[in-house]
């Protein structure tokens, strides 16, 4: 069946050359397409035909984004995260201007998968809230191959990005990034990521048997984001600390006290926080000495496993602990929370008495993901055996085409 052709508009993408391996995608399957770039970043991966830069202020954007799509003719607009700054402005103009707008995130399924989802992801979410929407939902006949390691790319592709940026700023004297990211610090915090891991390994080697062994079913688990995580937008907290700050408190307050809290820090802000000394103080302070955990690299899902309960921010690592059948609550506007597979009640609630999700209702709503949004890939490496430009196995339905993707294409 031919694919209907379409004008389409890339905003900006993750570090890296997965949007230029995108653009090609889309152009094989016959679409025309624009790129936007918005510093030198974007342009150092992602240059010659089609491209056009932005080098005004956020102010100016709205007049250039109708511009360029009154000029191009542009009818569909695909973006990576919608909570950064220069998308908060364009996708409301796009919407005005009545386009289709898709917009790329990390997966809600891990660690395989990214999302693309029509309209906005998490709090934006188009997903259906009621759970009846997803009870007898049956599993889609997909392949799927794992992924493989990430971090030494992301690193790469971290380092070069912001040299680019850096070098490029007179070219782009306005633009202003959604976090800090210069050269040298970012080399140093990817390079302090790989110190720690090693040093982590060392010091917490005997967390992982005590969680799993002599406290399982006996701690609550806190899975944190990213220091700078946009999907902070998506909850009522300003910052990572104040999240965990919350819990702590209300764990020292309403927990049975043969529990212990679990809080594991983000693999990939291992370079950039330790909020190590903060909750040492604030284990003394509440009288959690030998209660209180703040562990790193161990196996998420055995500790997910092995959990009385999860407690989330809007983190994917809810869906992977509700695959487990572990009791979770959300603090944030995630797609999975919902009646039926988060807790419903406060988090001193949750503390007391967690309610497990329902297995079925967790498969249905996996499966709807997996038919609707989710394709089984990378940003940051090809799948070896996909042989189109971005290396992703698309699922039959994703828009633009892209399902109509095969390898050999």
């Amino acid at each position: 069946m031919p694919v209907e052709r379409h004008r389409i508009l890339l905003l900006q993408g993750p570090m890296g050359p997965f949007f230029a391996r995108l653009a090609k995608e889309l152009e094989a399957l016959g679409h025309e397409v624009t790129r936007l770039v918005f510093n030198a970043g974007d342009l150092v991966f992602h240059r010659g035909r089609g491209v056009s830069a932005f080098r005004g202020t956020l102010d100016e954007l709205p007049a250039a984004f109708r511009s360029i799509v009154e000029e191009r003719g542009i009818d569909t607009v695909l973006l990576f995260g919608d909570g950064r700054p220069i998308h908060r402005v364009a996708i409301p103009e796009a919407e005005r201007l009545g386009l289709d707008v898709y917009v790329f995130e990390e997966g809600y399924l891990r660690p395989d998968w990214i999302t693309l989802e029509r309209g906005g992801v998490n709090g934006y979410s188009r997903l259906p809230k009621d759970p009846e929407a997803y009870r007898g939902v049956s599993k889609p006949a997909i392949e799927v191959s794992p992924v493989g390691p990430t971090f030494g790319r992301n690193g790469i592709y971290a380092t070069i990005y912001s040299l680019a940026m850096a070098l490029g700023r007179p070219y782009f004297p306005h633009y202003v990034h959604h976090r800090a990211l210069s050269p040298l610090p970012e080399a140093f915090h990817w390079v302090r990521s790989g110190v720690r891991k090693l040093v982590y390994r060392r010091l917490e080697r005997g967390m992982e048997p005590k969680l799993t062994g002599a406290l399982r079913g006996k701690y609550f688990l806190v899975p944190l984001q990213v220091h700078c995580d946009y999907q902070l937008a998506h909850s009522d907290f300003e910052s990572i600390e104040a999240f965990a700050l919350e819990v702590i408190a209300t764990f020292a307050a309403h927990a049975p006290a043969e529990t212990h809290l679990v809080l594991k820090h983000h693999p990939m802000d291992r370079g950039y926080r330790d909020y190590g000394g903060l909750f040492a103080r604030e284990a003394r302070r509440l009288g959690l000495e030998g209660r209180l955990h703040y562990i790193h690299d161990q196996h998420l899902p055995s500790l997910l496993k092995a959990a009385r309960g999860v407690v989330v921010l809007n983190s994917t690592v809810g869906l992977q602990a509700l695959q487990h059948g572990t009791p979770v609550i959300a603090l944030g506007r995630g797609v999975f929370v919902m009646p039926g597979l988060t807790h419903q009640g406060t988090l001193a609630s949750f503390f007391e008495a967690p309610t497990p999700p329902e297995r079925g209702l967790y498969r249905g709503f996996r499966n709807h993901l997996l038919q609707t949004c989710q394709a089984n890939g990378s940003f940051a490496r090809r799948l070896p055996e996909v042989q189109t430009p971005t290396g992703v196995r698309w699922h039959p339905t994703a828009p633009l085409g892209l399902g109509s993707s095969r390898p050999g294409r």
